[in-house]
């Protein structure tokens, strides 16, 4: 791990203050991720700026009936917040699938929207790599992608956006509150949150440099029953091959997203309209533009039967 000075800031503002004004200077929270990429010196920063003590640790109910939550809330905390479990329990059980009980501890919420891929091209800084260093290059295109996405990649980048909790609140339609570093606020809605690759994969989210996450508000809940179910290598501790979040009402209409498979959470409006005709007819709207490689074009139909679970389930 490389040097770095480190200040601990005392407001939001000042935080991204701060970010905005050093050269290659960072967040740190719960530091579950950074500090793993800091130590394999794919991420160098200059300067950390560290958020811990700010007044973002809370939850609270909004006045239309939903709920705001400040980026430093636990995985845990919310998790196990009551109004989370009975109003928004996709959440509770797509956080509760992800990492292990000592890292939901510690991981916090606006970390968890700001996960880094874990394409393996990306952890070894000896293979050439867009999102580690633009312009170098994918080693994912043509190597081994079982792990790598089928939706949304681009011919400059494969990999896949790695994290549980935001494939929830993607179907959720939550909202990220900000802080710029002139002091000013901004929402984005989650659909907009992440990137897609394109030419510029380093460019992972909407955030302007410097720009913060302060809350993430969720809309008053929609009923229906919850679901988070994810398919993996191995029973914990493991990254998602495809997850799906969905919200099914008693009529059969709903909402589903994706996860493991594309740059951000994947949902369509086609794909909710779907719900109803069944697994096979989201599926096919949900992927119309795949491109799969060879390595993971098992993960289409794997999205099909695990999200034919997730609607037998639900008709039970």
């Amino acid at each position: 791990m490389r040097s770095f000075t480190y200040e601990r800031a005392r407001t939001p503002a000042e935080a991204a203050a701060s970010v905005a004004r050093h050269p290659d200077a960072k967040f740190i929270a719960g530091g579950t991720n950074l500090l793993d990429l800091m130590k394999l010196e794919i991420e160098t920063p200059a300067h950390l700026v560290d958020v811990q003590d700010l007044a973002l640790g809370e939850i609270e109910d909004t006045d239309d009936g939903g709920l705001r939550i400040g980026t430093l809330v636990s995985n845990t905390a919310l998790s196990a917040h009551p109004r989370v479990r009975r109003d928004y329990a996709v959440l509770t059980r797509a956080i509760q699938a992800g990492a292990s009980g000592q890292l939901r501890n510690k991981a916090t919420t606006g970390g968890n929207m700001l996960q880094r891929t874990r394409c393996a091209y990306f952890y070894d800084t000896n293979m050439p790599c867009n999102k580690r260093k633009p312009g170098s290059g994918c080693a994912a295109i043509g190597g081994v992608s079982r792990q790598l996405g089928v939706i949304g990649t681009s011919d400059s980048c494969i990999a896949t956006y790695p994290g549980d909790m935001a494939v929830a609140m993607r179907v959720l339609d939550a909202v990220v509150e900000t802080v710029r570093p002139g002091g000013d606020t901004r929402a984005i809605a989650a659909a907009d949150f992440h990137r897609l690759w394109g030419d510029t994969p380093h460019i992972e989210t909407a955030l302007e440099p410097g720009e913060m996450i302060t809350h993430v508000r969720l809309p008053r809940p929609v009923g229906g029953r919850h679901f988070y179910h994810k398919v993996r290598d191995r029973r914990s501790y493991a990254f998602a091959l495809v997850s799906v979040a969905a919200i099914i009402q008693p009529d059969g209409t709903g909402r589903v997203a994706f996860g493991g498979m594309a740059p951000r959470p994947w949902r369509t409006p086609e794909a909710d309209a779907q719900l109803p005709g069944g697994a096979s007819a989201v599926i096919a709207a949900a992927f119309a533009d795949a491109r799969p490689t060879e390595d993971n074009r098992f993960k289409i139909p794997l999205a099909e039967r695990t999200l034919a679970g997730i609607l037998a389930e639900a008709r039970s």
